[in-house]
């Protein structure tokens, strides 16, 4: 039976302890791929990993590193990302165009990795978990491998941005295509993390779900990025959502 970690586990593990909390239950070991964006030699860095304490399969994307990963960031116009058909829908998907030039760099290498390892554990769950600039790289990878390998994933996500451009007309129907290419999914977003809130909404861009924390938004918050986009591998932020998870 599939047993998730607790929430802020999967931020510990992924980020490596970013916060020196001394509970990261593995030592994560980022593999990268080298590529040029607009003349500029940037990198792609995943994990894949099997847990054999709970037979699942996870796929870990890195967060905005360096000065390359923060100017890809930033050139976000809408890049065509492919089309086909889904419960009788034409979907086509649009993605920033330096977060979707990224994971295409190294999609076929996770591809790859995720089926070698569910061709020796067939029972396994796999997670997929990414924060910052990594939670695109995990939403991307989601649909990449239901699409291409027919899983469901199950998603989290922490800082979560926005990857997929739509418009009012497309947006319910690609939302709800990107849920059903996982089997849970948990987009993680603190309420006065400004990070969450890229690419703004206001210009098309929105991510498979917004789930807030505990807390009251307060403007100014959103110009501590240190302190509001390094916080989920605190406990108490998950209280309200695993109180409801008990209702249930």
């Amino acid at each position: 039976m599939y047993k998730k970690l607790r929430y802020e586990q999967y931020f510990i593990d992924t980020t490596g302890d970013v916060n020196n909390t001394g509970k990261a239950s593995f030592k994560i070991e980022y593999k990268s791929v080298d590529y040029q964006y607009k003349k500029i030699l940037t990198h792609a860095n995943y994990c894949i990993r099997y847990d054999s304490k709970r037979n699942v399969i996870q796929v870990h994307f890195e967060g905005t590193k360096d000065i390359p990963d923060w100017v890809c960031n930033f050139l976000f116009l809408p890049k065509y990302y492919e089309s086909f058909t889904w419960n009788d829908k034409k979907i086509t998907l649009r993605v920033h165009e330096s977060w979707a030039t990224m994971y295409k760099a190294m999609k076929g290498i996770v591809r790859d990795g995720v089926k070698e390892l569910l061709d020796i554990h067939p029972d396994a769950e796999v997670e997929v978990i990414g924060w910052s600039l990594g939670s695109g790289q995990a939403m991307l990878c989601s649909q990449d491998l239901n699409y291409n390998l027919g899983i469901q994933v199950h998603l989290f996500t922490f800082g979560s941005v926005n990857p997929f451009r739509t418009n009012i007309f497309t947006r319910k129907k690609i939302i709800n295509y990107l849920k059903s290419c996982c089997k849970s999914y948990h987009i993680f977003c603190h309420k006065n993390d400004f990070v969450s809130y890229l690419v703004p909404k206001i210009f098309g861009f929105v991510k498979i779900n917004r789930l807030n924390l505990k807390g009251h938004f307060n403007i100014f918050g959103l110009f501590n990025i240190l302190k509001n986009h390094y916080c989920y591998d605190q406990r108490e932020l998950y209280k309200d959502i695993y109180k409801k998870e008990r209702e249930y």
